[in-house]
């Protein structure tokens, strides 16, 4: 065992010195060399005992672990800690995704600088990335890329002014990958190593896991290990899914949908881009709205009728929507007036007027064109993807058009009940998004809503337009049609939702963008995931079934096509704003009938995602998603088993892959992330056929003939620790991953539901300092140096309090320097606590507040419990940490000023209880404290009892009693002290006092009785768990107001109207605080009595300001005519429970009556 430190050093801490963050890191240094002697967090099956399984995504394998990797970690690692507290059997593995084309990008991108500069390089001072080839490195130059056609199309999209965008800066000289390996601290001797691919993944994993071992988490690394081919054992895992999905029909081949860069002629991967990594496409619908008279206007609009005419009708306005089932509420169509449109012409003889961005995006999706397909030769790196729908010609503009050129033309817009609707400006409209045309739904879009009521009322918007007597008229103005019944249960309910998010927020403008990004969110997703279909075929039905039957309806009775563009902007690293394209692929069919159906129902019926705007989030991307490109042609991974020319993209093998976690330490072993290290007598990667992994982890299959001894242990493994308990992620990831991931487990285990994750959290970024981290404003923190500057302890506390929701949380530096101090601070105290040095502490004598204060040690851990349970880790803190420090506080402060020792036993079971609160959040700490403070067992990093992994548990009881009666008890003296020396400090500045009474007023007048009682007889009993609820605040509030029962309707208190109301406000808010008990009319302990008993302490709180002047106490409900003081005191009016100060100044000799609220 390390060494018992005898005591903390003196000094250090704040303000600038090193000594208390420096005794912190010999702390964790000694703890973490505990933990990896005796294999602290190694887990193996355990039949009997409970077990809890957490995963989180396994980074990639490029760079170092940074602050906002350890930001997300952190849920899932106190989620573990917790747990294992708890008693629970925890598993906590984590892998290294080495998948996917940065790596191998990178790679060839080093390559090529250093066969044109030499090694080491010499790279010229002006450098415009004559390494990289105008396509990219290793890519062959496209065939089409110097037609006149991409050239032109190559400057569509955003306008340009000659100077530097970000995007060419991304891509100039300090961008050489020589350069970004020497800031990550490689020797410049050893760089050149890594233009072969396979260095990354022998680099970069192992100092993952050294990271990750420094910052304390307590993770099983025999389990750990990288993806790709290079890992034959993982290699084969993945073979064996993709069989499976293929054999259950859920894989296909065929042109599908791919982001494409124009400029390069080819599929623009992760690797090709400058931004937008992680970025797919996205299916528009697109709503013909044919054009039936252009009105009156000049050139533009004259030849536009020609064009009407020549094509007999068929010319359309061609919007982008997602929502097609809201095309039952369309009054008009929306064009940007200073917008470049054009008139193009389909192959089926259809007039599209639309952007000419948007028209390239169709020509690459076979519009315009007959379809003609070139094909690639060869496979992997450096080879060409299959080329697109590929246009011989370019879509010629049959007429150039601007938006004001469209104003006021009338169209037939399909669904609609109006016959015709017309088209309106809007100046908010993006030409790089969608086709530049808008169709307008002003039910249920808040953009919609807003600008036709600006229109409607605001005379200067429509005079803005030239001819807009003739243009705008109030005919064109149609009036909203309701399509879709919202209702959120107990929040809020509405037939037209974006008028009530744009009244509800203040919006009265369409310049409110960040309110409207609001409004659109929740009418978008309440809308979808609560909506009724109003009108329509399927009236009644709910939106989230409707919206494929709507779409599909459009699309067979030719009233749409679809239209694909990136989910957001991507930009290609030769600055192409990129589009998408069909092109050959293999694809995994998400979004079919059944299996979505499956999905669905796991989600509403078994899942739990933490919070409603999370299960929110799951249910809209299960509506949403659709088929998946698994397939590239470039990059690192496994190979498609039954078409080796193809790579499984980076998301697609990263779907069940915590199955492997459950064998993966049988099969590798420790030390061995590749797999290739296995010792004598371990499984060959040849044992592991399908039939072998189908043995493993499917139930009633046979065990294989050849299988080793070691399949049934994997097997016992397996079906021990699965389901996922737990799985923790950054929100953005719930529009794949996490959906693939509830997806692919509904495949593979099909017929075993009950193993598909039970549980997902997401939360939202982190900033740094309230601002975002960036590697190039120097606003970063890597992991390793953030634990050196902090320790890991103090920094996994700032990240804790950093928050847990969906918005962006804050890691304050300051925040952690704080965390430094108080941890030194608290380990000394309770060294001094726990060795008796330095307080006067006594053994007996029982006192008030010795037994309020181990009470409020139970009601904190019942609360940081409660926080816990629920994934809420910065209220747990609070209350755990902070919140449990205050009391002790209080209580050390109660003890000095009334001169009495504190009681060791107490203030020892204190010591315990937050070493226990805390261990989740700073296990060094907790670990270092119970064994060399606390004495709790020998030795460092122990698995048996009496070590915080006690299989027994060692945290608080779940529901341990807690003294309510006492509780209020505590806080109403720590209250009207705080109060009585507020007042006091404010009445004495001027004056000298020398007389100060205190009258306690411990009833309620009847107004306020009653109203307590109509309260009261409004909650209702929760029969699960026997407590009492409150109603909804607003419902409760309303009854007082109009109930004819209620005592504001009573004659006898027709005055007191406005005060029951506020008074009722005031005691609902109370009630959430501390419970049901706070509407009683009388209270459940004696005022004066816990005065008394304390009133040394009050006298001496107030000691500054009253000098040695006693304090008289006195209850006037007894007998208030012989009670001492000044006239008037006879006594203050009965208006509440209450205390009343009343002061004597020396020199008037009068008397100044202070009413403490309480």
């Amino acid at each position: 065992a390390p060494a018992v430190r005898s005591s903390a050093p003196e000094g250090g801490g704040g303000g600038g010195g090193t000594k208390r963050r420096d005794y912190l890191l010999g702390i964790e240094r000694e703890v973490q060399a505990a933990w990896s002697r005796t294999g602290a967090f190694e887990a193996s099956a355990e039949d009997g005992r409970e077990k809890f399984m957490v995963t989180f995504p396994y980074p990639y394998m490029n760079g170092r672990l940074h602050l906002g990797h350890a930001f997300s970690l952190t849920k899932a690692e106190f989620a573990a800690c917790y747990k294992r507290l708890r008693g629970y059997n925890v598993l906590f593995p984590f892998g290294f995704h080495c998948t996917g084309m940065p790596i191998q990008a990178a790679a060839n991108k080093l390559k090529a600088e250093i066969d044109t500069f030499g090694d080491p390089p010499s790279f010229p001072l002006e450098a415009k990335q004559p390494a990289e080839p105008e396509n990219g490195v290793g890519q062959p130059p496209s065939s089409s890329a110097s037609s006149s056609f991409e050239a032109q199309v190559a400057a569509l999209g955003k306008k340009g002014k000659g100077k530097k965008t970000k995007v060419a800066a991304k891509s100039a000289g300090t961008s050489y990958q020589w350069h970004s390996l020497e800031k990550m601290g490689i020797p410049s001797r050893e760089i050149s190593e890594f233009a072969d691919a396979s260095k990354w993944l022998e680099y970069f994993p192992p100092f993952g896991k050294q990271d990750l071992a420094l910052f304390g988490t307590s993770v099983d690394f025999r389990r750990s290990f990288i993806t790709t081919d290079a890992n034959p054992f993982y290699d084969s895992f993945v073979r064996w899914q993709f069989h499976g999905l293929k054999r259950k029909n859920y894989m296909s081949f065929g042109k599908r949908a791919n982001v494409y860069s124009v400029r390069d002629g080819q599929v623009c991967a992760d690797h090709d881009r400058a931004s937008g990594e992680g970025v797919g496409p996205q299916e528009y619908v697109l709503v013909k709205l044919q054009l039936l008279s252009v009105g009156a206007g000049g050139s533009p609009k004259k030849k536009l009728a020609s064009l009407l005419t020549k094509y007999d009708g068929k010319v359309f306005l061609a919007p982008a929507t997602l929502r097609p089932e809201t095309m039952y509420g369309q009054t008009n169509c929306y064009v940007l007036p200073d917008g470049d449109y054009g008139c193009f012409e389909l192959k089926n003889g259809d007039v599209f007027v639309i952007s000419k961005r948007s028209a390239v995006g169709l020509a690459h999706q076979g519009s315009f064109f007959d379809e003609e397909q070139k094909k690639g030769g060869g496979s992997g790196a450096g080879s060409s993807f299959f080329e697109p729908y590929f246009a011989s010609k370019e879509p010629v503009s049959l007429l150039d058009l601007k938006g004001r050129d469209l104003l006021g033309c009338a169209l037939k817009a399909p669904l609609t009940r109006y016959p015709k609707v017309f088209v309106l400006p809007l100046e908010t409209i993006s030409m790089t998004k969608g086709t530049g045309v808008v169709t307008s739904v002003p039910s249920d879009a808040p953009d919609d809503w807003i600008a036709l009521y600006e229109l409607r009322h605001d005379a200067k918007v429509r005079a803005k337009y030239v001819g807009a007597a003739q243009q705008i008229t109030d005919e064109m103005l149609l009036d909203v049609v309701p399509v879709i019944r919202v209702e959120v249960p107990g929040e809020w309910s509405s037939d037209v939702s974006a008028e009530l998010w744009c009244e509800k927020l203040g919006i009265t403008s369409q310049k409110d963008k960040a309110k409207l990004a609001e409004a659109k969110n929740a009418t978008y997703l309440h809308g979808f995931n609560n909506g009724t279909m109003l009108v329509g075929p399927y009236k009644g039905s709910k939106v989230s079934e409707a919206k494929l039957k709507v779409k599909e309806d459009m699309l067979r009775s030719k009233e749409a096509i679809l239209y694909f563009e990136p989910e957001k902007e991507v930009i290609s690293r030769t600055g192409d704003s990129c589009i998408v394209a069909h092109t050959d692929q293999w694809y995994l069919k998400y979004g079919e009938a059944e299996w979505r159906k499956k999905v669905e129902a796991h989600v509403d019926s078994r899942f739990e995602a933490y919070n409603a705007e999370n299960l929110a989030k799951f249910k809209y991307t299960l509506g949403w998603m659709r088929e998946w490109a698994c397939s590239r042609l470039f990059g690192l991974g496994t190979k498609i088993p039954w078409d080796p020319q193809w790579v499984i993209e980076s998301l697609s093998d990263s779907t069940i892959y915590m199955a492997y976690y459950a064998v993966s330490h049988v099969l590798q072993g420790p030390d061995n992330l590749d797999g290739t290290k296995r010792k004598r007598g371990l499984v060959p990667a040849s044992a592991m056929t399908d039939e072998a992994w189908d043995y493993i982890f499917l139930k009633d299959r046979p065990r294989p003939k050849e299988a080793t001894p070691e399949i049934d242990q994997m097997r016992r493994e397996f079906r021990y620790w699965y389901p996922m308990d737990l799985r923790v992620s950054g929100k953005d990831l719930i529009g794949n991953h996490l959906t693939m991931c509830l997806y692919n487990h509904a495949a593979i285990w099909d017929e075993e539901p009950e193993l598909w994750p039970r549980s997902m959290y997401c939360n939202g970024f982190v900033l740094l300092d309230s601002e975002k981290m960036s590697k190039s404003t120097g606003n970063f923190l890597m992991l390793e140096e953030a634990c050196h500057l902090y320790s890991a302890d103090a920094v996994r506390l700032a990240l804790a309090e950093a928050g847990d929701t969906l918005e962006d949380a804050n890691f304050s530096r300051s925040r952690a320097d704080a965390a430094v101090s108080m941890l030194f601070v608290e380990e000394e105290f309770s060294r001094r606590v726990c060795e008796r040095r330095d307080l006067d502490l006594r053994d007996d004598g029982d006192y008030f507040v010795d037994r309020a204060f181990s009470n409020e040690l139970k009601k904190i851990a019942n609360d940081t419990t409660t926080a816990f349970e629920q994934m809420r880790w910065r209220d747990g803190v609070i209350a755990g940490s902070a919140g449990l420090q205050l009391a002790r506080d209080a209580y050390r402060e109660w003890c000095a000023k009334s001169r009495v020792p504190m009681r060791f036993d107490v203030i020892r079971d204190f010591v315990e209880l937050q070493t226990k609160l805390i261990a989740p959040i700073c296990p060094h700490f907790a670990e270092h404290v119970w064994v060399d403070v606390l004495k709790k067992c020998p030795t460092l990093g122990g698995k048996g009892p009496g070590t915080l992994r006690d299989p027994a548990g060692v945290w608080p009881n779940a529901a341990l009693p807690v003294d309510r009666a006492l509780s209020r008890a505590f806080q109403f003296l720590l209250k009207s002290a705080r109060n009585l020396r507020l007042d006091v400090i404010k009445d004495t500045k001027k004056n000298k006092v020398d007389a100060a009474y205190v009258y306690v007023t411990p009833t309620y007048p009847p107004w306020k009785v009653a109203t307590l009682a109509f309260m009261r007889r409004r909650c209702q009993n929760d029969d699960d768990d026997d407590t009492t609820l409150l109603p909804p605040k607003k419902d409760l509030l309303k009854d007082i107001k109009s109930d004819p029962a209620s005592p504001a309707a009573s004659p006898d208190f027709k005055s007191h109207t406005k005060l029951i109301m506020q008074f009722a406000s005031f005691m609902y808010d109370y009630a959430d605080e501390i419970g049901y008990d706070a509407l009683d009319d009388t209270l459940p302990f004696d005022q004066t009595t816990v005065l008394l008993e304390s009133k040394t302490y009050l006298e001496n709180t107030l000691l500054p300001n009253l000098g040695k002047l006693s304090i008289d106490i006195f209850d006037l409900s007894k007998d208030p005519h012989n009670i001492p003081g000044p006239d008037k005191k006879k006594g203050p009016r009965r208006s509440r429970q209450t205390l009343h100060l009343r002061l004597r100044t020396e020199t008037t000799g009068r008397w100044n009556s202070k009413k403490i609220v309480l």
